[in-house]
């Protein structure tokens, strides 16, 4: 025979029930415009310094293609990584696509990476990859136009590492947002991806 329910089960059903439906509601409806809208905002101003402490803006690379990596150089992996592969991919192109892409290391971890600790950790996977840093507003501020993830994780000892997203970012040579890559991505497929876009 059935078990009847509780009067507390019967009491908390709708609002279970109203759960239920907004979440279905989130996942089918709310998440795809987020999704969709978030896509056409990614990018945007920025005002940094490379490693000679002059300022670098957005708007020195219109023309070219933009390739942005976040990450910082104390990264013990994914950094090292894909800063590595990406400079395999533009040993493949062409001189003159080549020549048509910039490629931009942006710290997440403005309090180590001074302009020559990025400029010079930068250089070691491709002459041509410009290590950016600025103040920490101005890191905030260009994580937030990139939606970019970077969290400070404190060890016991003081010390500490950054979490991080790990996405290639494709900016268009009019600086508007064209795709993302994981940071995982092949050098076959990064090659194939900056070609789509010349």
């Amino acid at each position: 025979m059935p078990q009847k329910s509780s009067p507390q089960v019967r009491r908390f059903l709708p609002l279970i029930l109203f759960a239920v439906v907004a979440i279905v509601i989130a996942v089918v409806v709310v998440l795809p415009r987020l999704q969709s809208s978030s896509t056409a905002s990614i990018g945007g101003a920025f005002a940094l310094q490379d490693k000679t402490g002059k300022t670098v803006t957005d708007q020195d690379f219109r023309g070219k293609l933009m390739l942005v990596y976040f990450g910082y150089t104390y990264c013990p992996d994914v950094c090292p990584t894909t800063l590595g592969m990406m400079g395999q991919a533009l040993d493949k192109l062409t001189p003159d696509e080549r020549k048509q892409v910039a490629s931009l290391f942006i710290t997440v971890d403005p309090e180590r990476d001074t302009q020559k600790v990025i400029g010079d950790y930068a250089a070691n996977f491709a002459p041509d990859l410009v290590g950016l840093t600025g103040t920490p507003d101005a890191i905030q501020s260009v994580e937030h136009e990139y939606h970019v993830y970077a969290q400070k994780h404190v060890e016991k000892d003081g010390s500490y590492s950054m979490d991080h997203s790990s996405i290639i970012y494709i900016m268009g040579k009019d600086g508007q947002y064209r795709g993302i890559l994981s940071g995982e991505v092949t050098i076959a497929q990064l090659v194939d991806g900056i070609r789509k876009q010349l």
